[in-house]
């Protein structure tokens, strides 16, 4: 064979080799190249310097799974993948807001480019309370890795309020894109928006969720912005439209309130029946509006009670009301005894009843039967 021959034929074999390698087969690649060695008489330095050089702005791939590792050489340890619980800081109408997003650890099965997008939770605190108390309260950070959802914690500021409340019973932060309820419906896009790492959020799979004060403001914001959420939880809360002054508020917890109609949204309500700060005539009301606007969107369903716990406790009653043979649309569980706190949470962080029922995973496993259709505020 003649050095022109010999010099095209190692460049197809070279060409041939890249591809393999571009798809991951370096192993295969390896043996194509040290075949035509064999056959061509060419010094190793000389391929070995052809064959290792990458193409120009790429990187050299990392050997698929399915190639074999040579049998004296251990397979290489995958870098670990760890969560982000971050805090970071959005500007909304001239005002920064604090807020922490949890993105959890990618499973060892899950390639890092191009990974199915995640269900996206917002969770709002209560008053006296911040993004790091809420999460270690409620645990959801852990139920996130399980279940491969990302979580969103906005902060009230002090600024906007003593105590760190939301707004949720002034008309200022009752109106659409105005107040907190339109930071955290444009927080809520910058974050379905954004990249990180290869992992984003799903904008079908997007439900809000709040403690109290939180609660309340979740009602505000699912009412405002079914465009967006695919269902809400309120846990010791009120319902949308409760109150319009401070005066009004403080009645509306003491006493319970109607509010607003609300909007055809899956709701799942959690109450305490021996909560003395808002009354947990509230959580009733949150619920029959959910269940009167879900009915008069042509949805049939059907009601059934349950016990939760040991029967000999009987400390929580469920109350479901679901289409036939499908999932659930509104959920009230009645905590007997309950406080004024998150049920089933951690006592690591304030406003929390360790011996309820895991709020947490009810409204996670609710949350996750119910997504958004593209472009319109209706479910699959």
């Amino acid at each position: 064979m003649s050095k022109s021959q010999t010099r095209k034929s190692l460049s197809q074999t070279l060409l041939r080799a890249t591809q393999m390698t571009g798809m991951g087969r370096l192993m295969d690649a390896t043996r194509i190249i040290q075949n035509a060695l064999m056959g061509s008489g060419m010094g190793m330095d000389t391929a070995e310097r052809r064959a290792s050089s990458p193409a120009p702005h790429r990187q050299t791939p990392t050997p698929a799974a399915n190639d074999a590792e040579p049998a004296h050489q251990a397979p290489k340890p995958r870098a670990p993948r760890a969560p982000a619980f971050a805090g970071h800081s959005f500007l909304f109408d001239g005002e920064q807001y604090p807020y922490r997003l949890y993105i959890p650890a990618a499973p060892d099965s899950a390639d890092q480019p191009g990974q199915a997008p995640m269900p996206l939770i917002v969770l709002l605190h209560g008053c006296k309370q911040d993004a790091q108390d809420f999460a270690r309260g409620t645990a959801m950070n852990a139920l996130a890795d399980e279940h491969q959802c990302m979580v969103l914690y906005p902060e009230q500021t002090s600024k906007s309020n003593s105590q760190r409340c939301w707004n949720w019973f002034e008309p200022d932060h009752q109106q659409l894109d105005q107040g907190e309820p339109g930071m955290i419906a444009a927080l809520t896009r910058h974050v379905l928006a954004g990249d990180y790492k290869g992992r984003h959020a799903d904008p079908a799979r997007v439900y809000v969720a709040g403690l109290s004060a939180g609660g309340a403001m979740a009602a505000v914001v699912a009412g405002l912005y079914p465009d967006i959420f695919a269902a809400v939880g309120v846990h010791s809360g009120l319902p949308s439209g409760a109150a319009q002054d401070l005066m009004s508020a403080f009645g509306a917890m003491r006493r319970g309130a109607k509010g607003h109609a609300a909007p055809a949204m899956p709701t799942i309500v959690f109450h305490g029946s021996a909560d003395t700060t808002v009354h947990p005539d509230n959580g009733d009301y949150v619920s029959d509006a959910a269940l009167a606007a879900l009915k008069a969107s042509g949805l049939s369903l059907v009601k059934s009670r349950s016990t939760v716990g040991a029967a000999s406790e009987q400390r929580t009653e469920r109350v479901v009301y679901r289409e036939a043979n499908g999932p659930s649309y509104v959920e009230h569980w009645r905590i007997d005894a309950g406080p004024h706190a998150w049920s089933g949470g951690d006592a690591a962080g304030s406003y929390t009843d360790p011996d309820g029922p895991s709020a947490s995973a009810a409204m996670l496993a609710f949350f996750l039967q119910h997504k958004l259709q593209a472009s319109t505020a209706t479910w699959k």
